[in-house]
């Protein structure tokens, strides 16, 4: 009791108040005390599941029978495939794979409902978009279980001598490389999280320093400060970005199927992104423990909202907006697409005008900000 007594002294009760008092009246670091922590959970319960749902699935059913019809209910009704359309071709099916408007196509020959009839096997090509080889691995574990059922169903005569067989074609990834995927939204968090973190910490420190006040007296005008500010650590981005291409391609073995151009493109978009957006936060912060904070604020909801390791499809239907305005969403789509599918510009401009507009807002917020602090 007495060494309890001695270690809350009077002195030290004053001196935990003291920092009790501090940290309440600092509401940003309450804020990041209490909200982070309870957004964070949500984000990662509802988004780090390795359940697969809504499975875009597109039918090309050239059988047009009952039966076939019977076999796209049962895939349906499974809740693990959602039917987005039927195609007359299986070049049709696989262009709608490539462009990104389904995940998965079940082609159903002409002879599937004769083959059933006269108790032989019936075989139904499915195809995967094998760009995210976890999904693509656990989508064809669900079509298997929904055969099997199926099959299961099928009247004792036929089933005892004929079931619906798969073949699989995994399309982009035959190898099922699970890394393929994750290293394309890596490489956006690294640009544009690690941009934000040091262009906010670099700032809060030379205003700290009394730099600005130096610049100030200078025959330079705002712009040309701004624009001096911004060039080094673009350029230092840049280098690491390139870096980080080069190890994707010759440590990893990840594909460089199409354009290297629009790749670049979009990570020169992405640094713009990172910087503005650590610019932005340094405006609006007084210390450097500040700017941190706000920045581990924001870093886990775009880390998860990204797509980056769980597919944006087995996000929840209320939470996949939400991604839409998340800008290493865009930069992953772009990569995978580009590296990975060898899509072009004209496939993939929807995601590249996204990152522009998301670029061109941070990039004004941070100008403007910058500007009235100068």
């Amino acid at each position: 009791m007495k060494m309890l007594h001695a270690l809350l002294n009077q002195r030290l009760r004053a001196l935990i108040l003291k920092e009790f008092r501090q940290m309440l009246r600092d509401r940003r670091v309450m804020a990041a005390l209490v909200i982070a922590p309870v957004i964070q959970l949500l984000v990662f319960g509802y988004v780090l599941s390795p359940t697969v749902t809504n499975v875009s699935m597109g039918i090309v059913d050239e059988s047009a029978t009952p039966e076939s019809r019977e076999l796209v209910a049962a895939l349906v009704e499974s809740r693990s495939f959602r039917l987005a359309d039927y195609y007359d071709s299986v070049n049709a099916l696989g262009n709608a794979i490539g462009t990104g408007k389904l995940d998965s196509g079940a082609v159903i020959p002409y002879d599937y409902a004769r083959d059933l009839r006269r108790e032989r096997p019936a075989t139904v090509l499915f195809l995967l978009n094998a760009t995210n080889a976890n999904t693509a691995t656990i989508a064809q574990a669900y079509v298997e279980g929904v055969l099997q059922s199926y099959n299961a169903q099928l009247s004792p005569t036929t089933a005892s001598s004929a079931a619906v067989v798969l073949q699989p074609a995994f399309l982009y990834n035959p190898g099922l490389v699970i890394s393929w995927f994750m290293l394309a939204g890596i490489l956006g968090m690294l640009l544009i999280l690690v941009g934000s973190t040091f262009s906010s910490t670099l700032m809060v420190k030379e205003r700290a320093t009394g730099t600005i006040e130096q610049l100030l007296m200078s025959p330079a005008t705002t712009t040309e400060i701004i624009v001096a500010k911004m060039t080094p650590l673009f350029l230092a981005f840049s280098v690491m970005g390139l870096f980080a291409l080069v190890l994707i391609r010759y440590l990893f073995g990840v594909p460089f199927n199409g354009s290297i151009a629009v790749v670049l493109g979009a990570g020169a978009l992405c640094i713009l992104c990172g910087i503005s957006l650590g610019t932005f936060i340094a405006t609006i912060t007084k210390t450097a423990r500040q700017a941190q904070l706000s920045v581990f604020f924001l870093n886990p909801p775009l880390t998860s909202l990204s797509g980056a390791f769980t597919p944006v499809q087995a996000m929840p239907h209320w939470l996949q907006p939400v991604t839409v305005f998340d800008p290493i969403t865009h930069f992953a789509a772009i990569t995978r697409g580009a590296l990975i599918k060898g899509s072009g510009f004209d496939v993939l401009w929807p995601d590249f005008f996204a990152l522009l507009v998301f670029t061109f807002i941070l990039f004004s917020l941070s100008v403007w900000r910058y500007r009235a602090q100068l």
